[in-house]
């Protein structure tokens, strides 16, 4: 492990030491935290139901000498609803490169700084991973106080395999560029995650069928709210029922289940008897190139094989 990597750890675990001694909470069983220690602090926040911000989120956001949040006013008001009055500041990305020396200064002066973002966790999908960075290339400390998270309340309610995934964010907005990004994850063996416009939804989903396949698919909406909804089926039934009822209200999360396994490469005997049987209806190129689309196979290798297959008919013939 290099230097860097050693003081990036021990940044870490100290201000988790210094900031995890638990004492008595005032009308609570619930184990609280003295105040935060100089340092960064990563905080999830609601993403919808303001109940599930966490006792010790409550607690340093209160106590933290500063809040940089994405958008003061969205955070004004779950601070509003705890009675917490802690100094803000916006940190987003129009602002974030003059923003970052500012914060930087502010926790060598022995400040503790609380991060968070809109809702859910801070640096998914936001510009807060430039902040740590530079926190921890100046050789301050970060923790983090987990919780809410978008993509994997989506996911543990999609119903499809959790056990390895990929979070994907916002996928481009124009289509050339959409369809490119969804088939660099064609074959991958797992569940993919996506966040999404309402707007742009059914046009996405009709992409991702087209360059993923019809997979089994949720598309999650309002997670944690009144109107929470999260509908599943297979990509182009999705993609049919957004085109006909039009785009959703709220946020949205759509997780795409896993590439099927590929099916087992055929033996040479079984790839010959596919290129005589396409050489008895197309031409050597067209029996190449329609074998290399059912079998995955390279279609260079192909075309040599079903050359020397014609050439070995023709042959039979002429005796």
């Amino acid at each position: 492990m290099n230097r860097r990597s050693r003081s990036d750890t021990s940044s870490s675990k100290d201000l988790a030491a210094e900031g995890g001694d638990r004492v008595a909470c005032e009308g609570s069983d619930l184990p609280a935290l003295r105040k935060p220690a100089a340092g960064l602090h990563i905080v999830a926040t609601p993403i919808g139901n303001l109940a599930d911000l966490t006792p010790r989120a409550r607690q340093t956001l209160a106590e933290v000498d500063l809040i940089a949040c994405e958008d003061t006013r969205v955070t004004r008001k779950l601070l509003g609803a705890y009675g917490i009055t802690t100094p803000m500041v916006a940190y987003h990305d129009h602002n974030a490169a003059r923003m970052r020396p500012r914060l930087i200064e502010r926790l060598k002066e022995g400040e503790s700084v609380a991060l968070v973002t809109d809702a859910g966790t801070p640096l998914i999908a936001d510009p807060g991973y430039k902040l740590v960075r530079a926190v921890l290339d100046a050789g301050l400390a970060v923790g983090a106080l987990p919780g809410p998270s978008a993509g994997l309340t989506a996911l543990v309610l999609s119903g499809l395999p959790s056990d390895r995934f990929l979070f994907a964010g916002f996928l481009p907005t124009k289509q050339g560029a959409r369809r490119a990004a969804l088939a660099d994850w064609r074959g991958l063996r797992a569940s993919l995650v996506f966040f999404e416009s309402p707007r742009r939804l059914a046009s996405s989903l009709a992409d991702m069928c087209r360059e993923l396949g019809d997979r089994p698919a949720a598309v999650a909406r309002e997670l944690t709210k009144r109107f929470e909804e999260v509908r599943r089926g297979t990509l182009s039934e999705l993609s049919d029922h957004y085109h006909s009822q039009g785009a959703p209200k709220g946020e949205v999360v759509v997780v795409v289940g896993p590439a099927p396994a590929a099916p087992p490469a055929p033996d040479e005997a079984q790839i010959d008897a596919l290129l005589r049987t396409a050489l008895t209806r197309v031409s050597t190129r067209d029996a190449a190139a329609e074998i290399a689309a059912q079998t995955g196979l390279p279609r260079r290798e192909l075309y040599r094989r079903a050359l020397a297959l014609r050439a070995a008919q023709e042959g039979d013939h002429d005796n």
